[in-house]
């Protein structure tokens, strides 16, 4: 009985053997079979496959496709032109399959047939299958002849307006810079778009300088051909901003102001954003329109305030230090106070003052004073009673009492947890430990801080955090970072001298450390800021020059630029070191910086 089983199972298996392969499998198989075919270039036999299941009405639309696509690597022009035909004959109102006879046609060597046929799709298009047609086009990767769909359509619709998102998004993966500019400016006008996207559009697809400058020149004509026209002079104040042409866009932002009768309140934001960008010059210009336009409005105290600190940076970051003039911004804050009285209105002026006491004219006791002012504070606004710890922090931190200063970060830490001055008070608490020579713990910190949602402070993390693994990976290395924490530290209390001679003394102790290039760019820092120009320059040489120091390179680059431009003035010597920034290391978080500058060298007008 066993061996009668045995023979019927031979025979049957034998039997199932003998039969074509594509038989004995069922129609799913037999298609997954033809896209491996397909996928490994085994065009003839995922052609015999293909051939068959076309003929299955149901799988028609699944097939097509792969099997056009297999008659075409094959060079099968007939069948792939029977394929299309029939196809066109089944669905004539699908536009795809008209496309794909253009196709079949110009591999086959028929160009002139193939984009006369595309004409006729292209002529053929109505309201009702525009999105359709181009679509197709698209799919095929024809996106020029989906252009062309939109603009028949936009053509039969008597309307500049229809189709201006697709068109934009076209222009812009094909970076066709000019002809989305054309359509940038045609919709702004027209407000068939909203401003942020056209804004989106542009700055998604112009990114070289070339690009920038071009639709800054065609914004420019624009704004002067039409004056009045509001959203196009919008976008040139935006694309200056790319630019970081400050004082420009000043100008325009002005303009418009009186314009409109705006209030006031645009240039009083572009000032705050040339502030954060270190253009104490526009911020100041700006701050000084706002308080003499508008006297009695509500932003006058708002302006005479950020005019007082705009005036602090720019003394602050103008070396040598004038301590006569911080002196007069003092008074200013102090006349300030006196205008509008002590109150959570001027929470942020007292505490402006604070600082200032505490940091430049030595008078700890009354900067202490002010700032626990602001913190007791009911009604003052959370951010500036945070800011007021912070401060209050440093404080403790200069007297001696870093317990005091950990435990008002960390309060802060608390009450503004995954917020920017969050993460501020853990990088403050984390260069405390560091102070302290606790490289683990600054560690912990600064781990948490490189995934922080502020760029600046996640770069300021990472680089400390860089600092600690390049120079604790031996007991010596070890030690001198403890040594080099504590100059970090003297600089903090503003103890410049002796910051300048114990890094002295660190490069003597430990010669050709993996700090030194720390150590040089310190030293030039502390030089710029204490008038001695020419050493500066000279340190920041060393840097450039050692391919040992690359990490620091662009850093040194740009600050050697900026003496040379500043202080040295040799602006042909400045406008070779941004050009060098600029081929050196076009990724540099300076480039933006750079170029503005260079463009002020060589005298570019806007």
């Amino acid at each position: 009985m066993k061996k009668l089983i045995l023979v019927w199972g031979l025979l049957l298996g034998g039997l199932g053997w003998g039969l074509p392969q594509s038989k004995a499998q069922g129609v799913p198989e037999q298609l997954s079979l033809a896209k491996e075919y397909l996928r490994q270039n085994e065009f003839s036999k995922a052609e015999a496959l293909y051939s068959k299941l076309i003929e299955q009405e149901i799988q028609f639309g699944q097939v097509y496709p792969d099997y056009l696509k297999t008659l075409l690597a094959l060079r099968n022009f007939k069948e792939a032109d029977k394929l299309v035909k029939r196809a066109q004959k089944k669905h004539p109102e699908v536009p795809a399959y008209a496309v794909d006879e253009g196709r079949v046609l110009n591999a086959a060597g028929n160009t002139g047939a193939a984009e006369k046929k595309w004409a006729q799709v292209v002529q053929a298009t109505t309201p009702e299958n525009v999105y359709g047609v181009a679509t197709a086009f698209q799919q095929a990767d024809m996106l020029e002849y989906a252009e062309k769909v939109y603009l028949r359509a936009r053509q039969l619709s008597g309307s500049d307006k229809t189709f201006a998102p697709q068109l934009l998004q076209l222009y812009a993966y094909q970076r066709k810079t000019n002809l989305l500019v054309d359509e940038v400016l045609r919709q702004v006008r027209n407000s068939a778009v909203p401003l942020a996207y056209a804004q989106n559009m542009l700055q998604n697809t112009l990114r070289d300088e070339e690009s920038l400058s071009m639709l800054e020149q065609r914004l420019m004509t624009a704004v002067q051909a039409e004056p009045d026209d509001t959203p196009v002079q919008e976008l040139l104040i935006w694309a200056l901003l790319q630019r970081k042409d400050f004082g420009p866009a000043l100008l325009q932002t002005r303009a418009l102001d009186r314009r409109t009768q705006g209030g006031g309140g645009r240039v009083l934001s572009l000032a705050d954003i040339s502030l954060r960008n270190k253009d104490y010059a526009t911020a100041i210009e700006g701050y000084t329109y706002v308080m003499q336009q508008y006297r009695t409005g509500e932003l006058y105290p708002i302006a005479r305030q950020r005019i007082i600190k705009a005036r602090e940076e720019q003394v602050k970051n103008t070396f040598p230090i004038d301590k006569e003039k911080i002196k007069l911004l003092a008074q200013e804050y102090e006349t300030l106070l006196q205008e509008l009285g002590r109150s959570d209105r001027t929470a942020e002026v007292i505490k402006e003052l604070g600082e200032l006491q505490a940091f430049y004219l030595g008078a700890q006791e009354a900067a202490m004073k002010n700032l626990q002012e602001v913190i007791a504070m009911p009604r003052a606004q959370p951010n500036v009673v945070a800011e007021a710890k912070l401060g209050l922090a440093d404080i403790y931190l200069l007297r001696g009492e870093p317990w005091e200063s950990t435990l008002l970060y960390s309060q802060v830490e608390k009450t503004h947890k995954e917020q920017p001055l969050g993460y501020e008070a853990k990088l403050r608490n984390a260069r405390l430990s560091y102070y302290k020579g606790d490289f683990e713990l600054a560690q912990s910190h600064l781990d948490i801080l490189k995934l922080a949602t502020s760029r600046e402070i996640a770069n300021d993390a990472l680089d400390l955090s860089l600092l600690i693994i390049d120079n604790t990976g031996m007991d010596t290395s070890a030690a001198a970072l403890k040594e080099y924490a504590a100059i970090d530290f003297l600089v903090f209390q503003h103890k410049y001298p002796e910051a300048l001679g114990a890094l002295d003394k660190l490069l003597t102790k430990y010669p050709g450390h993996s700090l030194t290039d720390e150590i040089y760019f310190q030293k030039a820092e502390l030089q710029q800021q204490m008038g001695q120009f020419p050493e500066a320059a000279q340190n920041l040489q060393r840097i450039i020059e050692n391919p040992k120091y690359d990490i620091l390179s662009d850093d040194a680059l740009f600050l050697l630029a900026k003496l040379n431009e500043e202080n040295l003035k040799q602006p042909e010597k400045a406008q070779e070191l941004y050009n060098q920034l600029l081929v050196k290391h076009p990724g540099s978080v300076f480039v933006a910086e750079a170029r503005k500058r260079l463009r002020k060298l060589r005298g570019d007008k806007v």
